[in-house]
């Protein structure tokens, strides 16, 4: 088992039992050179890991919750990692898998379901031919594949320029 000081002991438990897993913010007392030293101590053994965003912000002494900002002034963050949920004697929860690809699943008879249909047939489909079938605007359309089929369903879309058709957009297996 890990030896950790009580510093890294609190940290690591007020850690785990927030939500976000975010490390900050850091107890108190613990600021400047010594933060830095506690937490750069805890990255190196991969205890705590930098996660960085791509929202601009500063740090704020008062809040204590961005770890840093990078050259673009984005947000760097620092979470607890699994190694440092077990270095503290917890168990890191493991996604339900079952769950997970159910939640992801679209029910049929739904103009998602109509729209995966259309773009698995042989010929594919424009923007505009399932607009006109699903009764969507052309940016709902593209939002539709873009959020819904590519992020959450993992789906592969391509593009296609034909002759006389426009794109043509297809998903391919």
């Amino acid at each position: 088992m890990t030896r950790l000081s009580d510093t890294q002991l609190v940290i690591l438990s007020a850690a785990a039992q927030r939500d976000d897993r975010n490390v900050l913010p850091l107890p108190g007392s613990l600021r400047g050179g010594a933060a830095a030293k506690v937490v750069g101590a805890l990255m190196k053994r991969g205890l705590v890991a930098e996660t960085a965003t791509d929202q601009p912000a500063k740090v704020d002494a008062a809040l204590n919750r961005i770890w840093r900002n990078d050259g673009d002034g984005c947000a760097t963050l620092l979470h607890i990692t699994d190694a440092g949920l077990a270095a503290i004697g917890i168990e890191p929860e493991q996604p339900d898998a079952g769950s997970a690809s159910k939640a992801h699943t679209p029910r049929t008879g739904t103009k998602q379901a109509r729209l995966i249909e259309m773009l698995r047939a042989e010929g594919g489909a424009t923007i505009d031919e399932i607009a006109t079938a699903l009764d969507w605007r052309s940016h709902t359309v593209r939002g539709a594949m873009a959020g819904a089929l590519k992020k959450k369903l993992g789906l592969t879309i391509t593009c296609e320029k034909i002759e006389g058709r426009g794109r043509v957009y297809r998903i391919i297996p």
